[in-house]
């Protein structure tokens, strides 16, 4: 807007997700208002984009029960200073973008301190697997929630959450990349099948999953003699997966960096995958998957306790039925997880079903308008513009 100041938002990211996902922010923020200026919280994604974080985003990506009470007093320090940082420059809005362990404790000290602060939050929690009362309590200091998964608006207002829209799924963007050419089709459908084996990102998932994995990868290369087995790698848990895989009968072969990824995405017949973000990655590939999780005795107690789905896995919350299979807990057996690959693998009727289900999860998320990074920029300016939006 002409003659206006520069608009001043305050970005705070915790993990690796986030940082691409507020680097994207940015730059559509900068495309509508190339003079906005930037603070905050990232990592090298956003500092790409030109953001001096306030300290390494690697210091507040801490994941678990255990390893957070050992980071317990740095975490709080961070949480301190963050919110100060805010409050000694306040800006026109602060933008938090998922991580919330982290974002909402600095939420909640920014709102008390100046409540005339627009807070926007980039994610919603997941409230509607777990700890729904969190919806209500997030009004006291979050102004409005971008949701990333269509279902997610209905659920805070069911829930008494602040306003949310669907702004669209970062994959929706990458679509392309993700959907295979003639050539890899021909190698999706062709013989010796391609098998993804995808046991997580996090060193508690491959500590619990790598050891069931290598069992079911081991029976699934004698029934599907020549099959391909491709293990796409994370960087930081590559030398856990190779540790791991010194006990498998059979070695898959293990890739890394995102071409390798999206080229095994493109080919793969079926996939092995842990719960997570991955299997709506997989989903939108047309990739038939089978999902499984295996946690500590403790994460399993709670997670009975809490979880208030029928399904953990994305796609089948997105389309309100169970079509991807999976096996959580005492239930993640080589033998089970086996027979449900093995039904997506050949030319069965449940893969057919499957493949048809996964192109409806593509229909229920597509945006009828603006681009994901688009229609989050405007709804971060309307805020930072003055407008602390109680609707659309």
């Amino acid at each position: 807007m002409t003659g206006e100041r520069p608009r001043k938002i305050v970005l705070i990211a915790g993990e690796a997700s986030g940082d691409h996902l507020g680097a994207a922010l940015m730059a559509s923020l900068r495309e509508r208002r190339p003079d906005v200026r930037f603070a905050g919280v990232g990592g090298p994604a956003m500092a790409r984009s030109g953001l001096a974080s306030l300290f390494p985003m690697a210091d507040i990506n801490v994941m678990g029960v255990l390893p957070v009470i050992r980071n317990l007093p740095m975490l709080l320090a961070r949480i301190k200073a963050t919110a100060a940082a805010v409050l000694a420059d306040p800006p026109d809005v602060l933008v938090l973008i998922d991580a919330p362990d982290f974002t909402h404790r600095v939420a909640r000290r920014v709102r008390k301190a100046r409540p005339d602060i627009p807070i926007v939050d980039y994610v919603s929690p997941t409230v509607w697997a777990w700890r729904p009362g969190r919806a209500r309590k997030m009004r006291s200091y979050v102004d409005y929630v971008l949701a990333l998964l269509p279902f997610e608006p209905a659920a805070h207002a069911r829930l008494g959450g602040p306003p949310c829209s669907y702004v669209g799924h970062p994959l929706l963007a990458r679509l392309d990349e993700l959907r295979p050419s003639p050539a890899e089709q021909a190698i999706r459908d062709g013989e010796p099948p391609v098998l993804l084996v995808l046991p997580g990102s996090r060193r508690s998932e491959i500590h619990h999953l790598m050891p069931v994995f290598g069992e079911t990868v081991a029976q699934a290369a004698a029934l599907f003699p020549g099959a391909r087995f491709v293990l796409p790698a994370v960087d930081h848990v590559r030398p856990a997966i190779e540790a791991a895989l010194a006990d498998w009968p059979v070695r898959p072969e293990v890739v890394s960096g995102e071409a390798a990824k999206l080229t095994a995405f493109r080919q793969a017949r079926a996939a092995m995958a842990a719960s997570g973000t991955v299997t709506l990655e997989l989903a939108l590939s047309g990739v038939p998957a089978v999902v499984a999780y295996k946690g500590s005795g403790l994460e399993a107690f709670i997670a009975r306790r809490l979880v208030t789905l029928a399904s953990v896995v994305l796609p089948n919350i997105i389309l309100d039925e169970v079509v991807v299979p999976e096996l959580l807990q005492e239930a993640c057996t080589p033998q089970r997880l086996l027979a449900a690959w093995a039904l997506l693998i050949e030319d069965t009727e449940a893969r057919k079903l499957h493949l048809a289900a996964l192109a409806r999860v593509a229909d229920r998320m597509r945006l009828e308008e603006a681009s994901p990074g688009a229609k989050a920029a405007d709804i971060v300016l309307r805020h930072a513009d003055g407008a602390k939006e109680k609707g659309a």
